[in-house]
């Protein structure tokens, strides 16, 4: 597939503070692309450069095959919904969602062609004569889609669009977002801190520190094999626990971890093991044997502490030879929210969980 957006090489610099670059990557047409990381990372700034409202220092960016440099963001075959919605209440939703039309001079009967044909698509037919200040947040979330669509953009670029919403809500719009990119077809760039949002909505992930791209891959793929501790610490619960000793050839990766035993597993980089090597694993890879269970391999360690979250309980498992508590995420259908702090509890994990992190 081809790309719909080039970055190469680019940088923002404001006097000698260099916010961005260099950023190089590709976004497919089509494609949910996702920057994510955390506040002040660059990743809102590379989403302005692309929309056209400001310009790189250094470097180029091209959209369906053209070249974007000096070309201003009412040009450009984009549109932006932001954090903020921008919702005009003296306005209708029909009067909102046509108010970038009325430039184009489009005949009365096209307009209103154009804003049903919007409305439709985020499913709100209907509420056309609504006044802007009669709507729900996830009714203003949708009007402000509405009238970016509206214009056909080739590209929609979305400010973290959701984090005014509740979380039920904003659990919701996720899904009502995926399923209206899919339905639409066209390009979307999301910028989120949200680590589950990202992994939930997108095609491709790319993660964002100090003004550079760490790793760019499916949700699958950067969850279960990032590329360096600060990509896995980001990106949900990982235990890190230190080596002894680790071992590296032909991809593949093997360790003692004291209290542990040995393990095993895929080399998820190509930085090289240096004086202290890290073996990281989800808490969710690591399971209680219950009672008249039989298992191998088996931890055997003690619950230090532990935090009921209604489907699950995260508890915190003491391993002998290890400085750092485990964090194990068990659901409650086995009455892991029944364990005492201070109970024997042994654990085991699949032979793949293990990956390894450059310290």
């Amino acid at each position: 597939m081809a790309n719909m957006i080039e970055i190469n090489g680019v940088e923002k610099h404001y006097g000698s503070f260099r916010a961005l670059g260099p950023v190089s990557t590709g976004i497919a047409e089509g494609e949910f692309f996702s920057l994510l990381g955390p506040s002040g990372c660059g990743k809102t700034t590379l989403l302005r450069l692309i929309g056209g409202f400001d310009e790189p220092t250094l470097g180029s960016i091209s959209i369906g095959g053209a070249d974007m440099s000096g070309m201003p963001a009412n040009l450009r075959p984009t549109n932006m919904v932001f954090q903020s919605y921008a919702i005009f209440p003296h306005l209708n939703v029909s009067e909102n969602v046509a108010y970038g039309l009325k430039r184009q001079r489009l005949g009365r009967e096209e307009e209103r062609r154009r804003v049903d044909e919007a409305l439709a698509q985020v499913e709100l037919t209907g509420l056309g004569p609504r006044m802007g200040n009669q709507l729900s947040g996830g009714q203003r979330q949708r009007v402000a889609l509405a009238r970016a669509l509206v214009m056909r953009p080739k590209v929609l670029l979305l400010d973290e669009p959701l984090s005014a919403l509740d979380k039920k809500l904003r659990e919701q719009m996720q899904v009502e977002l995926r399923h209206l990119q899919r339905q639409i077809g066209i390009t979307f760039v999301l910028v989120t801190h949200d680590q589950y949002e990202a992994l939930a909505m997108s095609d491709r992930i790319a993660v964002m520190f100090g003004g550079e791209i760490s790793q760019t891959a499916t949700p699958k793929d950067i969850y279960q094999s990032p590329s360096s501790r600060q990509v896995a610490d980001f990106l949900g619960g990982m235990n890190f626990l230190t080596a002894q000793e680790v071992r590296t050839a032909g991809g593949q990766f093997s360790a003692d971890l004291p209290g542990i035993g040995k393990v095993a597993g895929k080399l998820t980089s190509a930085g090289t093991t240096g004086a202290s090597p890290v073996i990281g694993i989800r808490p969710e890879r690591l399971r209680i044997v219950w009672e008249g269970e039989s298992a191998d391999p088996v931890i055997n360690g003690k619950v230090a502490d532990r935090h009921y979250f209604g489907e699950v309980t995260n508890l915190a498992v003491e391993i002998e030879g290890q400085e750092k508590a485990l964090s194990v995420v068990e659901t409650n259908d086995f009455g892991a929210d029944d364990i005492p702090i201070g109970s024997p509890v042994r654990l085991t994990y699949d032979r793949d969980a293990f990956v390894y992190m450059p310290s």
